[in-house]
């Protein structure tokens, strides 16, 4: 029993690994582990924290996201993979046949579902702008205090098996290698990759449109992918952990002082929102400030050692450094 993912001549070139988690991936998956109880040496304190903090928009999302069973595939759109911004805005411009078919599957999968969802699956505009704000909260409450955090055991799950290097850039073996150790759940068969699971079966031909290997911090015990088969591929594994908590999310306000004394507070915030990477437009929404002024302070901190920015097209997107990492982690893991 498995899914067989068949790879042709054309994917091994187009296959990628990703360096970094998905912030609409990980908006689903903590979702899910919200409503369980698995991996408590990990996510207890975190889980006690944000359940007794969720607005009722953010509450809606758990029926959208049920750990067992099927979650809708566009709530994990692939432009998420460049911001929660830039995700959410996919996910609005969803067409309407993939809201109602999904939301349909959704129905299947749980015999029925909320009466509110009908305006999603009508494509209705207000209905989706309410549901991109509820993961816009969601997401800035439950994990962007922790995304540095997150970033780091991604990095570091990557580096200590080898894998910090573009899988389209692995001569053969490598790649081969990179494949059979990527996870317990996935078993490579040359051109084969088998998810192994109790409700994962059939065959997935890629069809030269290669696959994305996504590591996710809040994955949790076996891989996962979405379920429609003309999306672009994606199979997303989990990390190993360090045993180390994730901290509790601080309440509204409760950011560091010292952190806010040396930078500002709005530059705080910045740097803050920057470990969940953004051009400066979303950086500028994000602190509720002009996207001049966000330009501004964005440059005294690029200046200082603690972020880099880089353009992609006309807009440029800014990443932490290590000290830039050290600074906000040091804030954060007791």
């Amino acid at each position: 029993m498995g899914l067989r993912i068949h790879f042709g001549a054309d994917d091994f070139a187009r296959t990628r690994l990703a360096q970094s988690p998905d912030p609409m991936w990980e908006v689903l998956l903590s979702l899910h582990m919200l409503q369980t109880n698995d991996g408590p040496l990990v996510f207890d304190r975190w889980r006690r924290s944000v359940r007794g903090r969720l607005d009722p928009g953010a509450r809606r999302l758990l029926a959208l996201a049920p750990p067992l069973g099927y979650s809708p595939d566009f709530l994990t759109p692939a432009a998420g993979s460049g911001g929660i911004d830039l995700g959410i805005s996919a996910l609005l411009s969803t067409p309407r046949a993939r809201l109602r078919n999904d939301l349909t599957e959704l129905a299947l999968s749980k015999g029925r579902v909320a009466p509110w969802m009908r305006g999603i699956a009508d494509g209705d505009v207000e209905a989706l702008t309410g549901l991109g704000d509820a993961i816009r909260s969601y997401y800035r409450l439950a994990l962007a205090p922790h995304w540095s955090r997150m970033r780091t055991e991604v990095g570091a799950d990557l580096a200590a098996r080898g894998r910090a290097v573009p899988a389209a850039d692995l001569p053969a073996g490598a790649f081969d290698h990179l494949l059979r150790n990527l996870h317990p759940g996935l078993e490579w068969q040359r051109p084969v990759l088998i998810m192994r699971g109790p409700h994962v079966e059939g065959d997935l031909h890629l069809d030269g449109r290669g696959i994305l290997l996504l590591p996710s911090f809040f994955c949790w015990r076996k891989p996962t992918m979405l379920r429609s088969r003309d999306l672009p591929p994606v199979v997303v594994y989990p990390i190993e952990h360090s045993p180390v908590q994730l901290a509790a999310a601080r309440p509204p306000g409760g950011r560091g002082q010292g952190l806010e004394a040396l930078l500002g507070r709005t530059r705080a915030v910045l740097l803050e929102a920057v470990a969940a990477g953004g051009t400066t437009t979303e950086l500028a929404r994000t602190a509720d400030i002009a996207a001049a002024t966000a330009s501004h302070h964005v440059s005294v901190l690029r200046e200082a050692g603690l972020l880099v920015t880089r353009r992609v097209g006309g807009a440029a997107h800014h990443t932490l450094t290590p000290l830039g990492v050290q600074l906000l982690n040091g804030r954060r893991v007791a």
